[in-house]
């Protein structure tokens, strides 16, 4: 979740604040990943942030063996302003710091146990919170210390910092669940790793509502406050990737469709047909395909092969050769809509029928 942990980010108003119910809609199908591990949730205020709140409430059930999560201090906890280091001033309040749990128990002895026992265990000594010597960005040596100390990242990281993000992770070779926007697909930094199977979407994929700082310029759409003020802004393009594996990942797509030259032109640049939806991809053709990009969402690697990436403003992801030098899917001289390049692994056999003679001919 973006946070003030660089305030540079605010004046891009990349502070988002994902919903509890949307981090247990997702993570409800990692649980087997959890057991024995380090969770980093490295771009989270604890007392502000659901996924803090989700591990922490989680702790035992998950078997979690720590949870790390990098913050500033002074965050509001059920309502009210909670301090952690005594009577701190503003600027003290929003010093970076980290929280690390050990232990989850009924720390007040009200029989529940909830995130007033989480602070009650801080303030006991039980668990640790301290200020950080930075800023607290994931990108700074103290940060990447704790990076290197987890298992698995979960976040939702600045979406203006996405790309470095990715990247710091993938240098250090973590496992994670974060959220992006479906645009990222099309990076040129995030592609390659969607292409060679090191990244791929996890089961969230499309409209999803974030609380947002009051700061925050309204908009005329996908932009609200509910009746205690509180503001919010929707995306309908949030994705969670991850590269940690999942049921989804290996389910069949389902394809009805048939191939014929009338339904699926070639693109005047590329040796691949064109397939306009999802839906119409067919299950006879052996050749390469140009899918949509929401394809990615049902992507299964045992069932497809992804070639490349054809889109106007990016060059030299098509994996395949340009007839023309033209980057793009071009029909009939017209830029089309950037399209994914995939094979189909197991094409069904093509009736007799359906086979021109210029493809029997191999033409």
């Amino acid at each position: 979740m973006a946070t003030p942990l660089n305030r540079a980010n605010q004046a891009k108003e990349d502070e988002f604040y994902t919903q509890l119910s949307d981090i247990e809609s997702e993570l409800k199908h990692y649980r087997k990943h959890f057991a024995g591990k380090t969770v980093l949730c490295n771009c989270d205020d604890p007392f502000e942030s659901n996924f803090f709140k989700y591990f922490c409430l989680n702790f035992n059930r998950l078997k979690l063996k720590k949870l790390i999560a990098t913050c500033y201090s002074g965050s509001p906890i059920t309502g009210n302003e909670l301090t952690l280091f005594g009577d701190d001033t503003e600027e003290e309040r929003r010093t970076p710091y980290k929280a690390v749990v050990t232990s989850v128990r009924d720390a007040n002895g009200d029989g529940a146990t909830s995130m007033v026992d989480v602070a009650e265990l801080f303030k006991q000594g039980e668990n640790l919170c301290e200020r950080l010597e930075g800023n607290g960005d994931f990108r700074s040596e103290e940060c990447l210390r704790l990076l290197d100390e987890a298992d698995i990242v979960v976040t939702n990281p600045p979406f203006s910092k996405f790309r470095e993000f990715v990247s710091t992770l993938v240098e250090h070779d973590k496992k994670f669940i974060i959220i992006g926007n479906q645009n990222a697909i099309t990076y040129k930094e995030f592609f390659p790793l969607l292409r060679d199977n090191k990244v791929w979407l996890g089961y969230g994929c499309g409209d999803m509502a974030f609380k947002v700082p009051d700061d925050y310029e309204p908009r005329k759409t996908r932009y609200w406050q509910d009746e205690s003020g509180q503001k919010w802004r929707s995306m309908g393009n949030a994705c969670w990737y991850t590269n940690l594996d999942i049921k989804k990942r290996h389910e069949d797509l389902v394809l009805v469709k048939r191939y014929n030259r009338d339904d699926y032109p070639k693109y005047d640049n590329y040796e691949a047909i064109n397939v306009g939806k999802v839906i119409d991809i067919p299950c006879d053709y052996e050749g390469i395909m140009g899918v949509p990009v929401t394809f990615m969402d049902k992507f299964n690697p045992d069932q497809f092969e992804i070639i490349g990436l054809l889109a106007g403003n990016i060059r030299g992801l098509a994996g395949i050769p340009s007839s023309t030098g033209k980057d793009g899917p071009y029909i009939n001289g017209k830029l089309k809509f950037g399209r994914i390049l995939v094979r189909n692994l197991h094409p069904e056999p093509r009736p007799y029928e359906t086979v021109t003679l210029e493809e029997a001919q191999g033409k």
